[in-house]
């Protein structure tokens, strides 16, 4: 009796699936995907990946030092990263940078499919946060469809003027969120209230605030399909050792529908019951039974549909499942120390961290450039000794005006003559000062010795700055 029961509430469940998985088929952009949302542990990781992008939202209000902590200041010329500024002499660090993160999403990608399309893509997390507003305001799938084919009346009217007007707060503060990373966050909102916002930034905001309304609201995933240059290329990265969500063929083939009666001359099915369940929670409609496509982005959402009938079905989980094509095929699981691709991204990845971490560490408050005048290449002074005229730009990486204080080094006698020894630089700016330096006559033992110029703070002897030069002088007698 007990069985009865029990086999009679799975049929139940399972006609109840089948019912509402009739709408669902891949979509060219020719009708809007409603995509089902239930629970599972693929979708909780996905919620917790997609909370990164709050450092987008509120990163940019974190101070150091006075300052925003981040700030990217790009009319002045100066990227302020916490404690350290990186000035245009020292983007080849941004661009390690650059590789670092390219390359990572090489590695992501050969290990674990379109891993940073499905958790981490900001257009993916975007249209996410859209489609829960969506569901929230609007219900599950069936009633956004009957909604849409519904008259226009007074409730359909505020249900939908009241979803636009949420996407487009979150497309303005997305559009601020972006531009405050290149101005004072603080002082940006101030301008936005005082209506003396620049131009660039407006201009800025309504693009993304146009940008994020239309693409997540609307296009959604034909921009994974038609605009993404990613979803290309995924093939020449993914490879059979690829751990991504796929569907065991073996287990679940031949697919049908649960029977009620079990009769003698029934064929053997597997284990999937062609719920289409997979295809329901999928935000793109793929199919994930057809084997690996162009329009997966790997969110694992079917994993866990598919886990929820397997439960209800009472056959064992894992039918869809992340895994590698060499494990469902039956052949050999390449360890990842034998993937000679991850050993390479991985070997660019260490040189690229080495330079950024070597750059930090040698990133200097103080920088000096010497610049030695042409005309005349040296002068001969009426005391006997030897002139070269310089030209000494000094560049103040910090945020505080420093003083410095000049000096010099070379051949015995080499001196400072006619220029003052002691300065103010102001923050984050380059100060140009032109020196004189005299060297005695006999102290010159060739046509061009090498000389040091030096500077330091008084106040703080950490920040200094050192660069050779070169002194020319007439050719020694013999």
């Amino acid at each position: 009796m007990e069985q009865n029961q029990r086999e009679t509430a799975t049929r139940h469940a399972v006609e109840a699936l089948y019912d509402e998985a009739d709408y669902w088929e891949v979509n060219t952009g020719g009708k809007t995907i409603h995509a089902k949302r239930i629970p599972g542990k693929w979708r909780t990781i996905k919620w917790w990946t997609s909370s990164v992008w709050l450092i987008f939202f509120f990163g940019a209000y974190l101070r150091w030092d006075g300052r925003q902590a981040v700030l990217f200041d790009i009319p002045n010329r100066q990227f302020h990263i916490f404690g350290a500024t990186i000035l245009p002499q020292d983007l080849w660090m941004l661009s390690l940078v650059l590789l670092f993160f390219a390359i990572l999403l090489a590695v992501a990608t050969a290990l674990a499919g379109r891993v940073f399309c499905g958790f981490f893509c900001f257009q993916t997390v975007w249209t996410d946060v859209f489609t829960w507003l969506e569901d929230k305001l609007e219900g599950p799938p069936q009633k956004r469809r009957q909604l849409e084919q519904a008259p226009w009346d007074a409730r359909k009217i505020r249900i939908k003027v009241t979803k636009h007007l949420i996407w487009i707060a979150i497309g303005i503060l997305t559009g601020i969120s972006f531009t405050a990373w290149f101005t004072d966050a603080y002082q940006l909102w101030k301008d936005i209230f005082t209506f003396e916002l620049h131009p660039a930034a407006l201009t800025t905001i309504l693009l993304f605030t146009g940008g994020t309304y239309f693409l997540a609201g609307f296009m959604r995933e034909q921009v994974c399909f038609w605009l993404c240059p990613y979803a290309r290329i995924q093939s020449a990265m993914v490879d059979k050792h690829t751990i991504i969500p796929a569907y065991d063929v073996k287990r679940g083939e031949p697919r049908g529908r649960l029977q009620k009666k079990k009769g003698p001359d029934q064929p053997k099915l597997g284990d999937c019951i062609d719920c289409r369940q997979c295809v329901a929670v999928c935000p793109m409609g793929v199919d994930i039974r057809r084997g690996l496509q162009e329009g997966c982005i790997m969110c694992a959402l079917c994993i866990d549909a598919c886990d929820q009938v397997m439960d209800k079905v009472h056959r064992p989980r894992g039918l869809i499942r992340y895994a590698s094509l060499d494990e469902l095929e039956g052949g050999e699981v390449l360890p990842l120390y034998k993937r000679v691709r991850v050993w390479v991204y991985g070997t660019i990845m260490l040189l690229a961290a080495a330079g950024i971490v070597y750059g930090l560490s040698t990133l200097d408050a103080l920088s000096l450039t010497v610049i030695h005048e042409r005309q005349p290449l040296y002068v001969l002074e009426s005391d006997g000794s030897i002139q070269n005229k310089y030209t000494l730009k000094v560049l103040n990486k910090s945020m505080q005006e420093v003083p410095v204080k000049i000096e010099v080094s070379g051949p015995p006698g080499t001196r400072l003559h006619g220029t003052k020894q002691s300065f103010a630089i102001p923050p984050g700016e380059t100060s140009a000062i032109r020196v004189f330096v005299r060297v005695p006559r006999k102290a010159l033992n060739a046509e061009s010795v090498p000389i040091f110029f030096h500077i330091e703070s008084p106040e703080n002897p950490k920040l200094s700055a050192e660069r050779e030069s070169v002194f020319i002088g007439p050719k020694p007698a013999r």
